[in-house]
């Protein structure tokens, strides 16, 4: 197919003569009456040495406005600026083209012989038809006035079929759109110096090319400054406050530490192995990750040993190794078939905590993993876990007296397991878990505690655990006492935390945050008071001129008596006496869909086009306590159905704002299987998409790389020959005549998780059965579209959808994916 123009292509320069743009103008032009002009800007006429040029061609004064000035250099004019016709200048337009729906549009200008046009930076010629995404398009004209010139100000204005999309934004305000999803800089991690002093903090610098810059920022004592850039690859020390990094040298690869505070820099190794490793405390030795192949196979006609055989680099295994740093002696620490992993080093540099994973196909868990300390002294290994499946990764005390452990509510014997008898937990809810070398004995921390817990630390400045953990749709930081047990929320200014790091001296730690209307910041936090400094806001004065909608928390008790938590988003400029379509997003996994600003779907950005956008966690999420998340396990759908089904009425029912008949719903993985199997049970939705779904458990059990391994967590003990109930039943697939809402369905043609067969399958099955929709598959791409290209295309190509169901508007949709003979 053709691939249609989008107003981001670079298009031909605009140097053209008014006639040009009056036999394009028509009786419909729309005049811009009122667009910012600009003091023009003097330009000198050339010296003439020669009245013609190598090519025997005279002057031309044209040549005077070679690029477009930087209209946000020049001084903005009070009023329409008068004509100096004994000099030669440079005059300057600009304003604002708004269209919240995808449309066709043609500049004019009128009044000017030389000019330049651009639109969102990019060069365009009057006249030419335009196809423009929703966006708040800046268009600026430049033009040129020679001596003796007396024409006044061009006029500018444009020419659509659909004047009703179309209107000049004079408020300084813009919408919110992918280009600002996709490009801009951002505050990625950070990561706070043994002494507290420093912080580095990695950013990532994405242009609208496509290019993406990674770097870190230092940051010292005195508060933030953007201080010293420097690589992306940097890392803290373990003791003192310098920062490390590997790099080429004359004698190989080369360990530089770099001191924080005087910026010295020294070589603390040559001729380092490769590979990944991580520096002991006591700064003299490197913990190796030491790669050993397997058997290779004839790459044209090869065995698979077993499932995960099939993923690339399956049969390598990693053991550890110490290396060094005075003597240049790597001697290996492990050996065998089984893969060994670094958890954490003992402060005394005398230990190390790792884990040794093996597969275990015949049972549930498939994959089970033991975790072990092993002394460096006399190379003995005391086994605290024994091949358990639900364990998750371990990190020592400051005195190496305990272990943090993380696990599902299966691990460890279940002693944090609390869901009803008979009922199996989630593998993702995870819980927290102290094990005492003393007595060798465990506590569960977190048994009756809500949320989800994901990365811990185990501070050396005062000796509590930190860590972050999915609170219902939000992300929050705890603090607990190892010794009482008491777990309490630090209450911080971001209702998604991201990195954090706690200092080994001190009280200042320093996180990085994000909200439901807002992008990433970073943060210093004082331990001691629990009080947050606001250090950057890298996306503030990008996004400073946008209009956003509103934001509003909202739950519903369902049926069964449960609260079902949700929020949802309003177009910006909302009027409450109008109708709007609306879209519906749930959860893609066990994972609760939670309040980011950007993410796969980008809230914020569905709202500029006239949506409202709900969206709600159902039964299943983690975050929610663990008889909540265990309703993901073995249900294949039901109960989760029935919330988003029951609270997508009762939301209509209680905001009359919204248009029922125009609902519609998105899910990704198996977020996208949800979206098949509603469509199944209900008819309240006009349009629906399915990224990456699941159509058939039974083959996405066997095909996908990970697929009877995830089943492991959402059909936990159940099989193919065991639960026909559940891996035919509850399949879209086997239920595809009951569905006739226009479905898309959207593929990675590369996924190695959800194979793209899931999509293909599903859409043939509609196809034969004369049911609306429409199957797109993106080169190259795997369970997530990351190309930023195909990113885009992906996008437009979901926002087209729902404009041809949602909107009754298919232009877009037509123009991206034009009607080919016998469709």
């Amino acid at each position: 197919m053709e691939k249609p123009i989008f107003i981001a292509a670079a298009l031909a320069v605009a140097v053209g003569s008014s006639a040009v743009a009056a036999a394009a103008a028509a009786p419909d032009t729309i005049a811009v009456e009122t667009p910012v002009y600009y003091v023009p800007t003097a330009v000198a006429m050339p010296v003439m040495v020669d009245s013609t040029d190598v090519s025997a061609k005279s002057f031309d004064a044209g040549s005077l406005l070679r690029s477009m000035p930087r209209l946000d250099a020049l001084a903005p004019a009070v009023a329409v600026p008068a004509r100096d016709a004994s000099k030669a200048e440079v005059g300057a337009l600009s304003f604002r083209l708004e269209n919240r729906s995808f449309g066709k549009v043609r500049l004019t200008v009128e009044g000017a012989d030389r000019y330049l046009l651009n639109v969102d930076g990019r060069k365009v010629a009057a006249g030419e038809d335009l196809q423009l995404s929703p966006a708040t398009h800046r268009v600026e004209l430049a033009w040129l006035r020679a001596p003796g010139d007396t024409a006044g100000v061009p006029k500018v204005g444009y020419v659509t079929a659909t004047p009703e999309r179309f209107s000049v934004r004079g408020d300084g305000k813009r919408m919110y759109t992918l280009e600002d999803v996709l490009s801009g800089r951002r505050v990625r991690s950070v990561s706070v110096a043994p002494s507290g002093q420093y912080l580095l903090s990695r950013y990532e610098e994405a242009r609208p090319d496509g290019t993406v810059e990674r770097y870190s920022l230092l940051t010292g004592p005195k508060g933030f400054v953007r201080g010293r850039r420097e690589r992306a690859d940097v890392a803290w020390m373990p003791v003192t406050d310098r920062y490390y990094y590997t790099a080429e040298g004359t004698t190989g690869r080369e360990l530089r530490a770099v001191d924080a505070a005087s910026g010295e820099e020294s070589i603390l190794a040559t001729g380092l192995p490769q590979g990944y490793f991580a520096i002991a405390p006591d700064e003299r030795t490197l913990i190796f990750y030491v790669a050993e192949e397997g058997h290779k196979e004839n790459p044209d006609v090869y065995r698979i040993s077993e499932p995960e055989d099939r993923q690339p680099g399956w049969r390598t295994r990693h053991q550890l190794a110490a290396y060094d740093l005075a003597t240049g002696i790597m001697r290996p620490l492990t050996f065998g078939h089984t893969a060994a992993q670094l958890l954490d080093i003992s402060g005394d540099s005398r230990e190390l905590l790792v884990r040794l994973s093996r597969s275990r196909l015949e049972k549930r868990p498939t994959t089970v993993s033991t975790i072990a300390i092993l002394n460096l002294d006399d190379m003995s290994l005391d086994t605290i876990v024994a091949d358990d499946g639900f364990i998750g990764t371990a990190i020592f005390s400051p005195d190496a007296s305990q272990v943090a452990i993380t696990g599902s509510p299966e691990a460890l014997g279940g002693i944090g397991n609390c869901v009803p008898q008979g009922r199996v937990p989630s593998m993702v809810d995870n819980q927290l878990y102290v094990y005492s070398r003393g007595d060798r004995s465990f506590r569960a921390m977190t048994r009756d505690f809500d949320p989800s817990v994901e990365s811990v630390e185990w501070s050396r400045a005062d000796g509590k655990v930190y860590f972050t953990a999915e609170n219902r749709d939000m992300k929050s930081l705890y603090r607990m006492d190892p010794k009482s047990g008491r777990i309490a929320m630090i209450a911080l200014p971001e209702e998604m935390i991201g990195s954090f790091s706690v200092p080994a001296k001190g009280a200042m730690a320093a996180f990085t945050g994000h909200g439901a209307q807002n992008p990433d910041r970073l943060y210093r936090l004082d331990l001691r008071k629990d009080v947050a400094s606001l250090l950057d806001e890298p996306m503030a004065e990008r996004l400073a001129d946008v209009e956003f909608g509103e934001f509003h928390p909202w739950s519903f008790v369902n049926s069964r008596g449960d609260s079902i938590h949700g929020r949802y988003y309003l177009p910006p400029s909302f009027d409450p006496s109008r109708k709007y379509p609306m879209i519906v997003n749930y959860y893609g996994g066990c994972s609760p869909t939670g309040r980011d600003f950007e993410s796969r779907y980008p809230h914020n950005a569905y709202t500029q086009l006239g949506y409202v956008v709900y969206v709600l966690n159902p039964s299943g999420a983690a975050g929610f306590g663990q008889e909540f998340s265990s309703r993901h396990v073995n249900t294949a759908g039901q109960g989760v159905a029935d919330d988003i089904i029951e609270g997508t009425k009762k939301f209509c029912g209680e905001h009359p704002w919204v248009d029922s008949s125009k609902i519609g719903c998105i899910g990704a993985s198996y977020g996208g299987f949800m979206t098949q199997y509603l469509q199944t049970v209900t008819d309240i939705f006009a349009a629906a998409i399915s990224h990456a779904g699941i159509s058939d458990h039974t083959s996405y059990w066997g095909e996908g790389y990970w697929g009877y391994s995830y089943s492991e967590v959402s059909m936990g003990g159940s099989y193919p020959w065991t639960r026909k109930d559940l891996y035919v039943d509850q399949s879209p697939l086997f239920r595809a005549d009951k569905i006739h809402t226009p479905l898309l369905f959207l593929h990675g043609d590369k996924d190695v998780n959800v194979p793209v067969g899931e999509s293909i399958q599903m859409f043939t099955a509609l196809k034969l059965l004369g049911r609306p929709t429409a199957f797109v598959a993106v080169k190259d791409q795997d369970h997530h579209i990351l190309d930023y290209d195909k990113r885009r295309r992906w996008q437009d190509t979901i926002f087209a959808w729902f404009a041809r169901w949602l909107q009754d508007d298919p232009e877009w949709w037509d123009t991206l994916y034009p009607a080919v003979p016998g469709e």
